[in-house]
């Protein structure tokens, strides 16, 4: 039926630039203005932190960010928005999480570098041993996977059962890279999130996921170079360079030991 008003009572073009037309009468605030008013009336620090989304793969990623350095982080892809990401971090930390207009120093760098080793990240709403295997995780290099046996060895623990429940409890996404971490056998752990994000991650880093699906089809656990007679963890910047002739695929440490292979000084399999 004909409103008078040259569309009809069904037209969804119509109420849609009603409601546009209602929310340019809304008043937007700055970015920082929540941020400005905490300090203007004296709230402490201590009872919240400031977040932004950054650029990332798998969604972006949302960065908290308190005195202490990184609080929390969370992939675009785990959750839904910036409201989503606020509820997620007051239940884990007890503090709200306010919308700022740039991140902690050094965030972007290190999202676009890999490299976040540096950062200041507080993990102090962990156990010990959660705080250990984080650590450790943080250690490995851009593009590299590394076992969660050798994740265990570093963290100082005498096995690797308690690693893919330190991993799942992540709270700070990607500057501390879960993605890296794989299981003994060879394939990825992605106790942090579903295999799906943990391919895009590893991807953006260079890590095929047809490389890693051709290693566990042949059985190899460790790379092997007959030239110089040293064996890596697969996705070793070292093994990287090992060209196809060369290359001495090994299933254990046993079995490169007994080829009289020596381990990498670099990414340092389990027995070096």
């Amino acid at each position: 039926m004909s409103t008078g008003t040259g569309r009809t009572d069904a037209d969804p073009a119509g109420s849609g630039l009603e409601a546009a037309l209602a929310r340019l009468g809304e008043r937007s605030e700055p970015t920082d203005f929540e941020l400005r008013v905490l300090r203007h009336v004296g709230v402490p620090q201590s009872r919240y932190d400031a977040y932004a989304l950054l650029d990332a793969p798998a969604g972006g990623l949302y960065v908290a960010h308190g005195p202490a350095g990184v609080t929390g982080a969370a992939l675009g892809a785990e959750v839904a928005d910036g409201r989503a990401f606020e509820e997620l971090h007051r239940g884990r930390t007890g503090r709200a999480a306010i919308p700022a207009a740039t991140p902690p120093p050094g965030v972007r760098g290190a999202l676009r570098t890999g490299r976040a080793k540096q950062l200041r990240i507080d993990l102090s709403g962990l156990t010990p041993v959660e705080r250990s295997v984080l650590t450790a995780v943080r250690e490995i290099p851009r593009g590299q996977l590394r076992p969660v046996s050798w994740v265990a060895r570093e963290a100082g623990l005498h096995d690797g059962e308690p690693v893919p429940e330190a991993l799942a409890r992540n709270p700070v996404h990607l500057l501390v890279p879960c993605h890296r971490v794989a299981h003994d056998a060879g394939p990825p752990c992605d106790a942090a999130y579903g295999p799906r994000v943990g391919e895009a991650l590893r991807r953006d880093e260079g890590i095929e996921p047809e490389y890693l699906r051709d290693l566990l089809r042949g059985n190899t656990v460790f790379l092997g170079s007959d030239t110089t007679h040293i064996y890596c963890h697969p996705t070793c910047a070292h093994a990287r360079r090992i060209t196809p002739p060369h290359r001495v695929p090994f299933r254990t440490v046993g079995a490169a030991r007994s080829a009289g292979y020596r381990p990498c000084k670099s990414c340092r399999p389990l027995a070096a």
